[in-house]
């Protein structure tokens, strides 16, 4: 009898997909707890749709930027760590091979596997430096438009995220109709969300669902009785 092909089921692109999760959750979540806040404040909804415009622009901009410092920093060290290692191996490579005979020791491989492995690696210095970075320091070399492509990423999910409860008040008249909206909008939204990024991430998707819609409105009720108390 035939066996169909094993099928590894793995997650891919997981700095995009984080880089979507960090944008899209604070979207949905800080515009609309401003929007909740000042709808316990104003009687207008231009002035809310005026400050939450104001906040989403700033948000993409500092998201974003946020970002790409992350994905900079991240090349940086990553960098810094492989001149290193070349150094390392360049002028202590006794010390460098026992370091990559603990490493596989700690796999249970015998000495003489070890002297092996240390002697096919050790005869190529990339290879070698390549094995350390990862083994060792438990570092990947980053994409070299990782920074560019985060930024680009956190800040258009964060617009994407932070329009959807705002647009509420664009439909309605009176503020406290636009937070009803709003937050019903919100919630599916941070339902659906929450389900799909815990679907992704291997994690229960409607117990995530649920987690991630529980927070975003804790947050925006705080907001809106704190700005009830203080009006």
């Amino acid at each position: 009898m035939m066996k169909s092909p094993h099928t590894e089921q793995h997650l891919k692109s997981s700095a995009f997909i984080s880089d979507i999760v960090i944008g899209m959750s604070d979207g949905l979540t800080v515009p609309f707890a401003l929007a909740a806040g000042l709808s316990a404040a104003v009687s207008s909804n231009q002035v809310i749709i005026t400050a939450g415009v104001a906040e989403i622009i700033a948000g993409c901009i500092a998201m974003g930027l946020g970002g790409y410092l992350a994905g900079k920093t991240e090349q940086e060290h990553y960098q810094s760590e492989l001149k290193r290692e070349y150094i390392e191996v360049e002028h202590l490579p006794e010390k460098e091979k026992e370091e990559v005979k603990e490493i596989f020791a700690g796999y249970g491989l015998d000495d003489h596997a070890q002297e092996m492995i240390v002697s096919q690696l050790s005869s190529n210095k990339d290879h070698w430096v390549d094995f350390m970075m990862k083994f060792e320091l438990g570092l990947e070399k980053p994409d070299i438009n990782r920074a560019r492509n985060s930024a680009v990423t956190i800040g258009l999910s964060y617009c994407a995220g932070g329009m959807l409860p705002l647009s509420a008040y664009f439909f309605t008249t009176k503020p406290v109709d636009g937070l009803i909206l709003s937050a019903v909008l919100t919630t599916i939204c941070l339902f659906v969300f929450g389900f799909f990024k815990s679907k992704l991430t291997g994690q229960p998707p409607v117990k995530g669902a649920f987690k991630v819609t529980l927070i975003g409105l804790l947050a925006a009720g705080a907001a809106f009785m704190i700005a009830r108390a203080i009006s």
